[in-house]
């Protein structure tokens, strides 16, 4: 079990100074892909090639993933200052090759290259993390981490919207030049670098296997979008090969002195199950988070700008919950009791949402929705916490790597699941919108433009899909609740609690 905190003899002035440029770091690499999203017309006004605009995302999210195991692993290896450090230069200068593009295929390369620095910082940071804080310390500076992604998710979108319509969509991209080199610089002079005693055997037949099976899933997650499905032959092909490669790298595992991911860790009845909750934490964290938007939009008639003012109820309850749950479990040493009401609440929450109908007062769906973020506030990051908890020194990195992971390829496999229901019952019901031959493609503008009958339809229409599409979200959280109640209770020493 691990407990030693390498970096905590630092005053904790120069702790939580380096600890802010982290989280600087971390905003950075997790709005790159939500600011995208909404600057992607622009983007495809004036480069075309718009058969190869999901790209754009695609290719950052699967190079992101599948380069967080690699990332830390050779922070345990090699030390975490230095590879940190490279992932922040390989950002840098894939943001500014993104910015420079000029053609849809050089932004989509450009991407790569940001991706697979994204990836590492992202990774680096949870492992520094565990570096500078002992455990419950860690309990409390983790929920800022918390904040951090769900405010990156939430307020993505509308950032990019405003920054390509005002600044030009190559801003969304060359804003992360500055920011970028002042975290550099920080990490440079302020993070000691701490060399691990072992020598480093690098398993570049494991890191290769496993980039390659991540890739694949991610890539059939991504199938919806990309190939016009995620059941049809090209990715169903894409699956079988991530099987194959599964199993391939499971086998190199075995025997691998280094192993990128330990297999040992799962000898812990609690390590998968952590990573279980992770990946449904992301499903509902993450990959609900643009679909709340357009439900605000479609079913209740919300402008997009007005729409947006109820993520403020949605990061406020997971401001509240993350730190409660921060605070909580530095003060109580057990993180499981927190992580099984966030959960619980969350499948409450995303129940009473899919039973929201059009002409709900906005009242209700607001406080709903705070409710709902209160949950996943109380329940983040306790996956983290955990599983570092498991793992001996010596493989921190790679631990939190596999959280890290399994969250964002939760958030992949649920945005493309919950994109499959939403449009088969929007297909399903479409023929019953009299004068509106395709319900899904309606704009919120051109919803607001439509005769009032008409209008109540599609919003009766869109609310009966998002029923649909809330309760999968539920049982998404129920699997996550049920790994929760099966984990063992763990209990943080008093004496690792730094004052």
């Amino acid at each position: 079990m691990s407990s030693a905190a390498p970096l905590a003899n630092l005053s904790r002035r120069r702790r939580i100074l380096i600890y802010v440029f982290m989280m600087l770091a971390l905003f950075m690499a997790t709005l790159d892909n939500q600011i995208v999203s909404t600057a992607l017309p622009t983007i495809v006004a004036e480069l075309g090639s718009i058969e190869r605009f999901g790209w754009v995302s695609a290719a950052y999210l699967l190079a992101q993933s599948a380069i967080m195991p690699v990332y830390g692993k050779l922070g345990d290896l090699f030390g975490r200052k230095y590879v940190m450090m490279f992932a922040i230069s390989l950002f840098v200068i894939g943001s500014l090759s993104c910015g420079l593009a000029w053609s849809m295929e050089s932004l989509i390369a450009a991407r790569v290259l940001q991706g697979l620095g994204g990836g590492g910082i992202m990774v680096s940071i949870f492992s520094i993390n565990a570096d500078l804080f002992a455990p419950r310390e860690r309990a409390r500076y983790q929920s800022f981490s918390s904040l951090v992604l769900m405010a990156s998710g939430s307020i993505g979108p509308t950032l990019g919207g405003v920054m390509s319509q005002y600044l030009g969509w190559r801003s969304i991209f060359l804003v992360n030049l500055p920011i970028g080199i002042l975290v550099l610089t920080s990490i440079f002079l302020l993070l000691p670098y701490v060399r691990p005693n072992r020598q480093p055997k690098i398993d570049y037949a494991g890191a290769t296997t496993l980039a390659i099976t991540i890739g694949l899933i991610v890539l059939w997650a991504d199938g919806s979008h990309i190939f016009g499905g995620m059941f049809t032959p090209v990715t169903f092909g894409i699956l079988i090969l991530a099987t194959i490669s599964a199993i391939v790298w499971v086998r190199i595992e075995r025997r691998a002195p280094e192993p990128i991911i330990p297999l040992s860790l799962f000898n812990d009845k609690n390590f998968p199950l952590l990573l279980i909750v992770a990946l449904t934490s992301g499903g509902v964290g993450i990959g609900l988070v643009n679909y709340h938007a357009l439900f605000l939009q479609m079913t209740t008639g919300l402008s997009p700008a007005h729409a947006g003012l109820f993520f403020i109820a949605i990061t406020g309850g997971i401001a509240v919950g993350s730190l409660t749950a921060g605070r909580l479990i530095a003060r109580s040493g057990q993180y499981k009791p927190f992580l099984i009401t966030g959960t619980t609440l969350s499948v409450l929450a995303l129940i009473a949402v899919s039973q929201i109908q059009v002409g709900t007062s906005l009242w209700v769906i607001g406080s709903v929705l705070a409710v709902s973020g209160l949950a996943i506030g109380l329940a983040q990051q306790s996956p983290i916490i955990g599983v570092q908890l498991i793992a001996p020194q010596a493989d921190i990195g790679a631990a939190t790597s596999a959280v890290t992971l399994c969250r964002m390829a939760g958030a992949s496999l649920a945005i493309s699941t919950y994109g499959a229901v939403l449009s088969a019952r929007l297909m399903a019901g479409g023929d019953g919108v009299v004068g509106v031959p395709d319900p899904s493609s309606l704009s919120p503008e051109a919803l607001a433009g439509l005769p009032e009958a008409s209008r109540i339809a599609v919003s009766i229409l869109f609310s009966d899909a998002f029923t649909w599409l809330y309760m999968v979200a539920a049982g998404v959280s129920m699997i996550g609740l049920t790994a929760a109640i099966m984990l063992r209770p763990t209990t943080m020493p008093v004496s690792e609690q730094i004052s």
